[in-house]
């Protein structure tokens, strides 16, 4: 990935595929649950809720546990099993086939911002505002190591694919109007919970993290507007991509490592080359800020979640072959089949 600044370029207007309505506050979260016909959203208004794909409508009702704001969810490898973050500090493991919690982990003194899954499903990484890193044993429900003073407000955190190191990113004081927003994005060793690095870099809040499917490069979204890849050999900054008008508040990377999308609160979601760094059409509008964005598990969709209270889908296949990239839908270690994208998940 080379260094450099990338400036979009125009072109025409493109529209969603569905629209999910129903939820009373902000989407925060959405994403694409097994067998390809449902994704499930998650709101400031304290629900869960799942939506057929196809035509937009609600199955069942809601799904709650109590009153708390949510404001994350993922998937877990195996498919059975959701996590979630909520206002109340809470982290909550939801049985799939019931919409029931199973699992209540509590011990984040503040709101719980990102929630990740190791690869294997046998660990939870959550990170709160209250400033620190937790990992959950999911049998148990018990923290594993003592959890770690990462930031002052920690936005984001994941695991590496490997899952020997995880990567957190936040703002290292409360926010003023002195414009003074110092951010750093801290690596970790995933058994030891020791510091390894940090990146440093953006000049505002980190956001949103993701690692590339080989664990080669890892991105940053930041509320300075821009997006910044990292070479992890090095832990340096490789390229600066440019092109939102306003904070980025999430990224999510296709299951061939090839397409990045981020969404951002200038009403957007833009799809990125990751072989050029080039966006690759417009920009997806959206009435409000945006607030998620998530691939299927085939590349071929893209879910995205507005303050607006609706939930959308997106054709990235189409969007892809409009633009003449077709080959970004292939994985680059079999490019003779026509469409062989890697079967995993994101999450």
């Amino acid at each position: 990935m080379s260094l450099g600044r990338v400036k979009r370029k125009e072109a025409s207007a493109i529209t969603p595929c569905q629209k999910f309505k129903g939820h009373t506050d902000c989407v925060y979260g959405a994403i694409h649950l097994p067998g390809g016909q449902r994704i499930m959203t998650c709101s400031w208004d304290g629900s869960l809720r799942v939506w057929n794909l196809k035509s937009g409508k609600q199955i069942g009702d809601d799904w709650r546990d109590g009153e708390s704001e949510v404001l994350t969810i993922a998937l877990s490898p195996d498919g059975k099993k959701v996590v979630s973050g909520s206002e109340d500090g809470g982290v909550r493991l939801w049985d799939i086939d019931t919409g029931k919690v199973i699992g209540r982990w509590m011990g984040h003194r503040d709101r719980v911002s990102s929630v990740y899954w190791s690869r294997d499903g046998q660990r939870v990484l959550s990170g709160s505002h209250d400033g620190t890193a937790r990992q959950w044993d999911v049998e148990n429900g018990e923290t594993i190591l003592t959890p770690i003073k990462a930031v002052h407000y920690l936005w984001a955190v994941i695991y590496s694919p490997d899952m020997t190191l995880f990567a957190t990113g936040g703002g290292e004081r409360p926010w003023d109007d002195t414009g003074d927003h110092k951010s750093a994005i801290k690596i970790w060793n995933a058994k030891t919970s020791k510091l390894v690095a940090t990146l440093e870099g953006h000049t505002n809040w980190v956001r949103c993290l993701v690692w590339t499917p080989d664990g080669k490069t890892l991105i940053s979204g930041s509320d300075d507007f821009s997006i910044r890849t990292w070479n992890t050999s090095t832990w340096k900054q490789s390229a600066l991509l440019e092109g939102h008008t306003s904070g980025v508040f999430s990224i999510a990377i296709s299951p061939n490592g090839r397409i990045l999308a981020s969404a951002s609160y200038d009403h957007t979601a833009l799809l990125w080359n990751l072989d050029d760094n080039q966006p690759i059409s417009s920009p997806l509008q959206h009435p409000s800020y945006m607030f998620s964005v998530l691939f299927s598990v085939d590349g071929k969709l893209l879910a995205t979640g507005c303050e607006n209270k609706n939930a959308y889908t997106w054709d990235v296949s189409a969007i892809v072959k409009e633009a003449g990239l077709d080959e970004l839908l292939l994985d680059k270690r079999d490019k003779s089949s026509v469409l062989a994208v890697r079967d995993t998940f994101l999450l």
